[in-house]
């Protein structure tokens, strides 16, 4: 039987939002991140973070750097007895000044190539799992993959650019809130139409 999984963005949704921040002891996990991914991973489900970097592209910092982002994650996670499955990021940007990392590709969010990764690999069912991010970019993501989504409606999103997959299904203020709607969905139904 597939897996079903809560997929995390990382910069504002899981941790505090430190733009192209690659030092760990900067690394904080938002308000009640613990609990609320303690709560997620008890009923079932694998958390995998999604996140872009563009910061490797733009030369800010080494890929490399981003393992060391990792094992902080997953050490202040550990913290509260939450197990990540997985950590995916996309280092690329087209306007980037890195030569190797300067392109277009299917993994950076909006595109569901990340997400579509992680399912492959970690045998997900992508109809009953779920994308948390604070961003509406986070939000196409999971919609194109065929996740159930949730915007943090944290201040983040300034654009509002609103298409079909731009359309959350539900929008909370924090990540408790979106654990709560997530635990108390039912489980084993196709992705809803938006609520608030």
């Amino acid at each position: 039987m597939s897996a079903q999984a809560v997929f995390l963005d990382k910069d504002g949704t899981l941790i505090e939002n430190v733009p192209y921040n690659v030092a760990p002891d900067r690394i904080k996990l938002a308000p009640q991140a613990g609990e609320a991914l303690r709560g997620l991973q008890s009923a079932g489900y694998r958390l995998v973070i999604i996140t872009n970097q563009p910061g490797v592209a733009h030369g800010y910092f080494d890929e490399m750097a981003l393992a060391v982002v990792e094992r902080r994650l997953r050490g202040l996670l550990a913290q509260s007895s939450v197990t990540l499955a997985g950590f995916y990021y996309c280092p690329h940007h087209p306007d980037g000044t890195v030569p190797a990392y300067a392109r277009g590709c299917a993994c950076r969010k909006p595109a569901p190539g990340l997400i579509l990764r992680a399912a492959r690999r970690h045998d997900i069912d992508l109809a009953q799992s779920w994308f948390i991010g604070d961003i509406l970019n986070d939000v196409e993501a999971g919609r194109r993959a065929g996740c159930r989504t949730i915007l943090l409606d944290n201040g983040s999103e300034t654009e509002w650019r609103l298409s079909p997959y731009r359309q959350p299904h539900h929008i909370a203020p924090h990540l408790m809130r979106a654990a709560a709607i997530i635990l108390r969905a039912p489980r084993n139904s196709a992705p809803l139409s938006h609520q608030s």
